[in-house]
């Protein structure tokens, strides 16, 4: 197999980046320490979590009261048959795939896609062949975190005991993890690397050459590849997101898709997540979480199924997301770096002339009782010592349309 690397470009070492704390640690803690004894100046409004605030499915009552008799059994590790079907059916709807998965052997159930994101850095440590393990000599394992990225990827590498490293970002700017920045040293003692498309919060989708290069790198030395697609199905373009399944070929071979019906159907409170890909890897991991992880009650995965196999409730909100945006097109329009992203459901801006995002934070609590997130709690500082998120500021336009736009003018008078 002919190296991907180019080895010429390489300007990324295998050293450990500087970083202010642990990658673990959850933004939402340090929010509450950032704002603690601080009186908000209006009536508090959470643009904070990524919670989406659409009303769910109208038949998810239903289909729960018609299946209360499975609180009474414990659930299967794996999930229930039809739930592993109905997911494969959907990945098969949803993505062209190169071949049909084996729900049997290629999909599971997740108690959330955050646990199974999480335990996967495990199970990519424990899963390592000899000829990696001869790589490694000794050397630190490592796992590499899009920058920014999600708390959970940093949580299991730590678990996993392995060194977390964010992913270079490119030179002249841009948001998607910049791959001729990587050497052979770093890539000959990673385990395992995470990208989510569209991404949290900047909702910058990879395109399908991106991802097809991504696979060839990781594959050439032995990287497993976890996609973070919980955001797949908002997308704010014309054509939906490629999927990292989509370009793995027929044996799905280290990869493996993780997604969730928080995001897609309005369901974060449902707990249920999917994951699908490389066989011989979820086999492992079916048998670890068999005795590791929480299981999803067969109720759940009964609603799971019905979310699964209707689309209308999935584009009516799709639309309410694209109308939201619609608003901060027109009132962001020339501020803040402001661009409308690919996807996701965040507004990722550059709050460098307000003090950078920490100062923007605290000014929109104090001055509007608004409730954001300061980009640097959701980045890690790079080689440079320099955290690419400190002069951001994430927003979840998660509400309705009117305390959207309501939200939006509250921003613009607290920053102003």
């Amino acid at each position: 197999m002919t190296d991907p690397l180019r080895s010429g470009d390489a300007r990324h070492s295998s050293a450990p980046a500087l970083d202010a704390g642990p990658a673990a640690r959850s933004p939402f803690i340090r929010l509450n320490e950032l704002l603690a004894g601080l009186t908000p100046g209006k009536a508090p409004l959470s643009l904070a979590v990524g919670e989406p605030r659409h009303a769910m499915p109208d038949f998810v009552g239903t289909v729960l009261a018609a299946h209360l008799d499975g609180f009474g059994r414990y659930p299967a590790g794996k999930g229930l048959p039809e739930f592993r079907r109905a997911s494969a059916d959907w990945f098969a709807r949803r993505y062209s795939l190169p071949r049909p998965l084996d729900a049997e052997r290629e999909v599971l159930v997740l108690n959330g896609s955050r646990e199974g994101l999480f335990f996967a850095a495990l199970m990519a440590r424990r899963l390592l062949s000899p000829h990696k393990q001869g790589q490694l000599n000794g050397a630190t394992p490592a796992v590499l975190l899009p920058n920014p990225f999600y708390a959970a990827y940093g949580a299991g590498a730590e678990a996993a005991g392995c060194e977390s490293v964010p992913l270079p970002l490119p030179p002249g700017g841009g948001w998607l993890p910049d791959l001729d920045s990587l050497d052979r040293a770093l890539l000959e003692r990673a385990v395992a690397v995470y990208l989510a498309s569209p991404a949290n919060p900047q909702g910058t989708i990879a395109p399908r050459a991106y991802l097809e290069r991504l696979v060839a790198l990781c594959r050439f030395h032995e990287v497993m590849i976890f996609a973070d697609e919980c955001y797949s199905e908002i997308w704010l373009g014309d054509a939906p997101p490629t999927g990292i399944l989509e370009v793995a070929g027929p044996d799905y071979a280290g990869v493996v898709a993780f997604n969730s019906l928080s995001k897609r159907s309005s369901l974060p409170g449902l707990r249920l997540g999917f994951c699908a890909g490389d066989g011989r890897f979820m086999e492992a991991f079916g048998e670890f979480r068999n005795v590791a992880a929480p299981q999803v009650p067969e109720p759940l995965q009964m609603v799971g199924i019905a979310a699964l196999a209707d689309e209308a409730h999935v584009v009516a909100s799709r639309d309410l997301y694209r109308a939201k945006f619609d608003l901060a097109d027109r009132l962001l329009a020339g501020r803040f770096g402001y661009q409308r992203p690919d996807g996701g459901f965040f507004l990722w801006l550059d709050v460098a002339s307000v003090g950078g995002g920490e100062e923007a934070c605290r000014r929109l609590w104090l001055r509007e009782g608004l409730r954001t997130v300061p980009g640097a709690y959701l980045c890690r500082a790079e080689a440079d010592g320099r955290n690419p998120g400190e002069t951001y500021l994430r927003i979840a336009l998660v509400q309705d349309l009117a305390t959207t736009e309501a939200a939006l003018q509250r921003l613009l008078v607290g920053l102003g």
